[in-house]
């Protein structure tokens, strides 16, 4: 059996063909495409998260109103940058979506990738300390989210509160308990994977790493995720660890389908360089009918070796088009597989 969630970019554009237009339409369409998600048996709805980008942002706001509207299936992030984060706000706003949701928040976050501008999180406020790269910073960052989750008073009260504090130190507000077991480090490369098990993180692993063996993608993604596993049962941590992979899946099962995917999508791996002088694999997509892409994700061995799949989709298409992508992957592929 394998988790299997939807993983949105959340695009909008002022373009005839797209059912998302405008930010408002990606919003609205995301809470939607999360309940129909649920109601057809999906197990996840998870948002990229880009700044200074017509994509989406602020996740907590539609994350909260997404567990508002919904009551079994995952929500979270992959992946929330740290760079641009304010950690103990962080705390407050995961908080809060988690709380609303019921514990169903799998938050990922990461230090983060390239951005539409030079250096993005300065316009924030923030840069790193003298002597720290901004992946440090990034990473920095995300250990103080980890540990103020924990939900440990740290803060001295004042002796002369507007109202009574509880005795000892205060902590941040609203505290989800649990939430610090289901954070997730989006890492692109074996060494971060292994940090990420150091600290008790689970671990998202997307169609991107990078090239640290000129093996096929899948292969080096199988061998990180095996590095992580080794390392988070050498850490002794009394909980289980998740990983997931996201993949671009298509079924052809109608002439749309045909259309929009049957030719041209990549089949085949591909290498790029990224942060200017990083060699990156980027994978490859699956397309094809149901028969075929049961054969062909049968090999992928990083997909048997990650307990959760995110499939990638195609948010300006709208949310019925979507549905049918999703429910032609759990009706027609996932049994084939043994996900289902």
């Amino acid at each position: 059996m394998k988790k299997i969630g939807f993983l949105s970019f959340g695009h909008w554009s002022d373009h005839p063909s797209y059912k998302t237009q405008t930010a408002s339409d990606t919003l609205l369409q995301s809470i939607d495409l999360a309940m129909a998600a649920e109601e057809i048996g999906l197990d996840g709805a998870y948002f990229r998260v880009h700044h200074f980008a017509a994509q989406l942002a602020s996740p907590f706001p539609l994350l909260a109103a997404i567990g508002a509207k919904t009551t079994k299936i995952e929500i979270g992030t992959g992946v929330i940058d740290m760079r641009y984060e304010n950690p103990l706000y962080m705390v407050e706003d995961a908080g809060a979506a988690d709380l609303i949701s019921g514990g169903r928040l799998q938050l990922g976050i990461s230090r983060g990738s390239p951005e539409q501008v030079i250096e993005g999180w300065r316009y924030f406020g923030y840069e790193p300390a003298e002597g720290e790269t901004d992946a440090a910073m990034g990473r920095n960052k995300a250990l103080q989210f980890l540990d103020k989750l924990n939900g440990v008073g740290f803060a001295q009260p004042n002796p002369s509160p507007m109202f009574p504090n509880p005795p000892g130190l205060l902590r941040l507000e609203p505290h989800a308990a649990g939430l610090r077991e289901r954070i997730w480090w989006g890492a692109a490369s074996n060494a971060t994977a292994i940090w990420a098990a150091e600290k008790g993180m689970h671990l998202q692993s997307s169609t991107l790493k990078f090239d640290e063996s000129s093996k096929p993608f899948h292969i080096q993604q199988a061998e990180q995720i095996r590095l992580y596993k080794e390392a988070w049962k050498k850490a002794g941590h009394p909980r289980e660890p998740r990983v997931s992979v996201s993949r671009s899946i298509f079924a052809l099962m109608t002439e749309q389908d045909h259309y929009l995917f049957g030719q041209g999508t990549s089949r085949v791996d591909k290498i790029g360089m990224i942060e200017n002088d990083k060699r990156a694999i980027f994978g490859r997509s699956y397309v094809g009918e149901p028969d075929q892409l049961i054969t062909e994700l049968a090999q992928d061995e990083a997909i048997q070796e990650a307990d959760t799949l995110l499939l990638t989709i195609p948010n300006t298409l709208g949310v019925d088009y979507n549905v049918h992508l999703l429910s032609s992957i759990l009706k027609h592929v996932a049994p084939g597989l043994g996900w289902r």
